[in-house]
């Protein structure tokens, strides 16, 4: 039981004046009740935060890997705070198409646009009084962040198709995993925006930091899977336990649910070893490698029982071939500058000093020698083709297989030709 002092937003009114008081709150309790599982130092000081900003109407800006469990921060906040009797309304920005995003936000009078044949109330109207949590707000387009800085700094908005000015009092809490500083420099996010959201920056830390939690998180969720589909429980070999705790978990929480799930079902022996482990998480020689299921045949268009993690492993590799060249090129830069020659000494070469023949090696340059006959862009557009061919082309069901927002999904189908 971890208690601490939290000063809460609840109490009496002294003439104007609203009384705060200090109450002694239990993490764990808290914990228990939004379904946290974990004792992780930066994750209990996210929660801690989460609380002590509860009774304030700043806004929050909660940033972390997708998958990490984000959206329960939002939660707890509005629960503990004064809006907690009225609406919490969360919405998922990088769900909504571009071309209905501002109806949708702020509502629209009848006649706005082709099919508004009546006037409708947006989330900010309806959750007036309440609190507003806004998923992914880093694909917000351009022109929507400028109308949701308006709301921000004076609480006023306008339907489309409308002007009359209208007023809500919502509290904004924000979520996203993009690299603002990155899309500040870009354009793509506003500054005064940022800014304006982070007045209480949360950050909710990846699964591979919290090692400590992650065979607790396992435990959760395969004694949750044996309970709903009435079997027994798998249990892990301690050297299974070593495996699945030193793995980087890319898809984070939700990564670990799918394979814990898995497992439970797929596995007919209930003592998993390291074997059966790595179908699910493949591991060899110290690097982690995204290869199909061992069940899998080989001309299956389904590249492996995770294709979400996988494609977060390719894109993890492809900014680290980036990140190398990037590094190359500075390197070879500074060779081309003069530098001052150091006296050279010779030697003469001795026996020891010459290779036999055979152990002479050509240097790799070719990055597709080290990866495989495929890019890292082929690889990518064979598993979004894949992934589409299995859902009959259909977009939504395709993103949420491959953990990316349906406009996410939509750019890389026209970067990657697939369309």
């Amino acid at each position: 039981m971890i208690p601490f002092l939290k000063y809460c937003a609840v109490g009496q009114r002294r003439g104007n004046e609203k009384s705060l008081y200090l109450c002694f709150m239990d993490l764990s309790a808290i914990k228990n009740r939004f379904g946290i599982i974990g004792n992780d130092s930066a994750l209990n000081y996210a929660i801690e935060t989460a609380l002590r900003v509860a009774g304030t109407d700043l806004s929050v800006l909660i940033r972390g890997e997708s998958g990490v469990g984000k959206e329960a921060i939002p939660r707890i906040i509005h629960e503990n705070s004064a809006r907690k009797h009225s609406r919490y309304v969360a919405i998922n920005c990088g769900a909504i198409p571009e071309g209905t995003i501002e109806s949708e936000l702020f509502g629209h009078e009848k006649g706005a646009y082709n099919g508004a044949t009546e006037s409708r109330k947006g989330y900010f109207e309806e959750a007036d009084g309440g609190t507003i949590f806004l998923d992914e707000v880093g694909d917000l387009p351009l022109p929507t962040q400028v109308r949701l800085l308006r709301v921000l700094e004076t609480g006023e908005f306008i339907r489309v198709g409308s002007s009359k000015i209208q007023k809500t009092n919502v509290r904004v809490i924000a979520a996203s995993n993009v690299d603002f500083e990155q899309a500040i420099q870009t354009g793509r996010f506003r500054m005064d925006l940022y800014y304006r959201l982070n007045t209480v920056p949360i950050s909710v830390p990846p699964l591979r930091d919290r090692k400590g939690d992650i065979y607790m998180l396992f435990r959760k969720f395969s004694l949750d899977c044996a309970d709903k589909y009435k079997m027994p429980a798998v249990a892990l070999t301690s050297e299974a336990r070593v495996l699945i705790e030193s793995y980087p978990w890319p898809g984070n929480i939700r990564q670990l649910k799918n394979v814990a799930e898995q497992i439970s079902v797929m596995e007919d022996v209930r003592s998993i070893t390291v074997e059966a482990l790595q179908k699910y998480i493949p591991y060899n020689e110290g690097t982690y490698l995204p290869v199909p299921h061992s069940g899998l045949r080989s001309d299956t268009p389904e590249m492996g029982p995770d294709t979400a993690t996988l494609l977060q492993m390719i894109m993890k590799l492809s900014r680290e071939v980036d990140s190398l060249k990037a590094r190359l090129d500075e390197i070879s830069s500074e060779e081309q500058k003069p530098k001052r020659l150091a006296p050279v000494q010779h030697r003469i070469p001795s026996d020891a000093d010459i290779l036999p023949e055979d152990e002479y090696t050509e240097p790799i340059t070719d990055i597709n020698a080290v990866t495989g006959t495929k890019s890292i862009s082929d690889m990518e557009a064979e598993m979004i083709r894949n992934a589409l061919i299995k859902h009959n082309g259909k977009r939504k069901p395709t993103a949420a297989e491959l953990g990316f927002s349906e406009r996410t999904l939509y750019r890389k189908i026209k970067e990657l030709g697939l369309e």
